[in-house]
């Protein structure tokens, strides 16, 4: 079953995780409406050079998500403990992660940075998002893939998107939930439902991936991707809410990742959906584990400062 939520502290404790936040949330909100406007005016270098377009707006999102991830690092002293593979700095990949909750965002980005890929984290996200001031205006400069979760709505805007990104050789950590929402009991239980609808293997800690995305990322920017991360995240005392996390009550999340060059995986969506299920199979046993010992399974750190980022 998925992790429960993080429980509350009570009394004191919880007081002052108010008292940090609020003043945390003014500094970080006002300053992301600043960066707005200076992506709106950068607008006026689009029909000179999209590079320089790309250059500043790569600067907006690695300076300010930076300041997220180094707020929390001194504030909370919040850090990913890594183990798995070993990941080379400035590669252009696919990201796929579990999701549990709006936190496990925040704590990719410490990934992100660790390699220099910060301001090149582009996001799979609801379209309404990008209705939504702050972030979602930000992303709408970013390249980030908007998508009704309907297939024949999204090919088309999705396509063009890869087309610049190859053309324009940008820089690129393609982030990815293939779960499509954050895991609940209930998700569970449809989720299961549908994999024994298609014969497929029941999950206990993730919901049966959707893989028309992660193909068509898979395909369309073969040429341009150096390789495939799987991350799997863990949390030990109970998944920790954004609010929970920006209040200083979630200091670790454990990351278990696996590298896949690009050359190792299929090419026909058939094979890439399987290879995805199978994936999604292997990472269900890793949380097992996870849950039992409170750690992944012993392999290489994959950061070389004591697996601490």
């Amino acid at each position: 079953m998925p992790l429960p939520p993080l429980p509350e502290p009570s009394g004191f404790r919880r007081v002052i995780g108010v008292l940090r936040a609020i003043p945390i949330i003014i500094v970080l909100f006002t300053t992301l409406i600043g960066f707005n406007g200076l992506q709106t005016i950068s607008l006026l270098l689009l029909p000179f050079s999209r590079r320089a377009f790309r250059a500043f707006n790569r600067w907006g999102a690695n300076t300010w998500w930076g300041w997220c991830v180094s707020t929390a690092r001194l504030a909370y002293r919040a850090r990913i403990e890594v183990t798995g593979d070993e990941l080379p700095m400035r590669e252009h990949v696919i990201l796929l992660s579990n999701h549990q909750q709006m936190t496990d965002i925040t704590f990719l980005m410490f990934l992100g940075r660790s390699k220099d890929r910060l301001g090149d984290l582009k996001w799979f996200v609801k379209d309404i998002v990008k209705w939504i001031p702050g972030v979602g205006w930000g992303m709408l400069f970013l390249d980030c893939l908007f998508v009704k979760r309907d297939w024949a709505a999204d090919r088309a805007s999705i396509e063009r998107t890869f087309a610049r990104i190859n053309q324009g050789c940008v820089p690129l950590w393609l982030m990815n939930f293939p779960e499509g929402t954050r895991i609940r009991p209930h998700k569970l239980e449809r989720s299961n439902e549908f994999a024994r609808s298609k014969g497929l293997a029941p999950l206990k800690h993730l919901l049966i991936p959707r893989t028309k995305g992660f193909a068509a990322s898979a395909q369309g920017l073969r040429g341009h991707l150096h390789a495939v991360y799987d991350v799997t995240i863990g949390y030990v005392n109970g998944v920790p809410s954004l609010w929970q996390y920006i209040k200083g009550y979630a200091q670790v999340a454990h990351m278990h990742v696996r590298r896949f060059a690009i050359d190792e995986l299929p090419e026909a969506e058939e094979a890439l959906t399987r290879w995805l299920h199978e994936r999604w199979q292997e990472k269900d046993l890793l949380l097992e584990h996870y849950y039992a010992h409170g750690a992944f399974p012993a392999s290489a750190p994959a950061t070389a400062a004591g697996a601490e980022v």
